[in-house]
């Protein structure tokens, strides 16, 4: 008899949860997964910036590069304004708008590049305000001869 008694008391002393207890557990981690989705979504972004300012920077070198493996002549020959739009994935959609200026009497030669957004508008408003509209990268450089 008084082990009946031991294993009825038992089973009435043995606690759990209850659901109030189960419900604020689960809001609380529900809280934690939000923070970390919001954390998630920023670092996606960051990175999609960070690519595209890094693909705009490797298109400024890109055009430098080129201009210096020019001869005197073929640079006398470059127009003064030179303004192209670029597909740099080959999906048939303009990615960058690159536009490349000379000063011929300084031998300066500078490069802007900038997001899609800017296509529209006109060449001489954005070398004038390259950061007025959202210029992605700019390079300069001096080429003597």
């Amino acid at each position: 008899m008084k082990k009946l008694t031991q294993i009825l008391h038992r089973a009435i002393r043995q606690e759990g949860f209850s659901l109030i207890e189960v419900l604020i557990s689960i809001a609380l981690i529900a809280i934690a997964l939000i923070g970390l989705a919001q954390l998630f979504t920023m670092s996606v972004m960051s990175n999609l910036r960070a690519n595209q300012f890094s693909t705009a920077t490797f298109l400024c070198q890109q055009q430098i590069d080129y201009m210096r493996t020019l001869t005197p002549t073929e640079l006398d020959l470059l127009p003064v304004i030179q303004d192209e739009q670029i597909d740099v994935n080959l999906d048939n959609t303009m990615d960058f708008r690159r536009i490349t200026t000379i000063q011929r009497n300084l031998n300066y030669y500078k490069v802007l590049v900038f997001p899609p957004s800017q296509f529209s508008t006109a060449a001489g408003t954005l070398i004038l305000q390259p950061v007025a509209h959202q210029v992605k990268a700019q390079m300069g450089t001096i080429i003597q001869r």
